[in-house]
């Protein structure tokens, strides 16, 4: 059996602060809303927000992220991706981020803003591992989420937990934190919504300790999801082939 080569050290990883990574489409008050609420609550524990835009964001959404950004000049910043989609976007974070950890969650309130500062408290306790939200723990749940992705979520989770070998209830949720050194060493390669998939099964084949909280997910009521139902199944491609894929494929050179 190949050894996994763990790139977690207890002893050389602290937070000092957290960078966060909001990727934006077509969001306006959602934005807003998220940056208020994380700055009111984990202003001392966010050293930088990073706000990354495409060709695709709308005018609207974009006079929204440069009007924080002149609002909190040391703290916001807006950066336009080259590489496309969601993946993509959060992959440019991750190289920009400057705080010893990290965290990507969506500025449409369908990750709650309200649990960053949970997300950093666990953080300071387990400061090499990966800190994740889930929506299957007690605890956590959905609101207006589509009964037949509800069913098709669950079994995909339970599906590639026991894959995995993990205890892990919540494999997709794009809302996590992650020490920076760790997203730096990693070889990333999806570019959209199956990326979020890649941000959890690559570390766990690492053999990084993954902690889950329970969130809630609420529908958005601004904007639309980039994201179809069809795609969802490209998930299985990832997780399948990561799961096999030697250990020295997914370490940058």
């Amino acid at each position: 059996m190949e050894r996994v080569q763990r790139v977690d050290d207890e002893s050389s990883c602290r937070f000092t602060s957290a960078s966060v990574i909001l990727p934006l489409m077509t969001e306006t008050e959602s934005l807003r809303q998220s940056v208020a609420i994380i700055l009111g609550e984990a202003r001392t524990d966010v050293g930088q927000i990073l706000i990354i835009v495409c060709d695709r964001t709308k005018p609207a959404s974009l006079d929204v992220a440069y009007s924080l950004a002149r609002a909190y000049p040391d703290l916001i910043q807006v950066h336009s991706q080259g590489l496309p989609f969601l993946g993509g976007a959060i992959r440019e974070g991750f190289d920009r981020c400057v705080g010893s950890h990290v965290i990507m969650m969506a500025s449409d309130l369908e990750t709650d803003p309200h649990d960053v500062k949970r997300l950093i408290a666990e953080a300071k306790t387990r400061p090499s591992a990966v800190i994740t939200a889930s929506r299957w723990r007690e605890g956590g749940g959905f609101s207006g989420y589509d009964p037949v992705k509800f069913l098709a979520n669950r079994i995909f989770q339970f599906t590639f937990s026991t894959l995995y070998a993990t205890r892990l209830s919540d494999l997709t949720y794009g809302f996590r934190l992650f020490p920076v050194p760790l997203v730096k060493s990693i070889k990333w390669d999806e570019l959209r919504h199956p990326f979020l998939l890649e941000t959890i099964v690559k570390p766990l084949r690492l053999g990084v300790p993954v902690v889950e909280i329970p969130s809630r997910w609420r529908a958005r009521n601004e904007g639309e999801s980039q994201n179809t139902f069809m795609r969802n199944f490209t998930y299985f491609r990832i997780g399948l082939r990561v799961r096999f894929m030697p250990v020295r494929k997914i370490l940058r050179a």
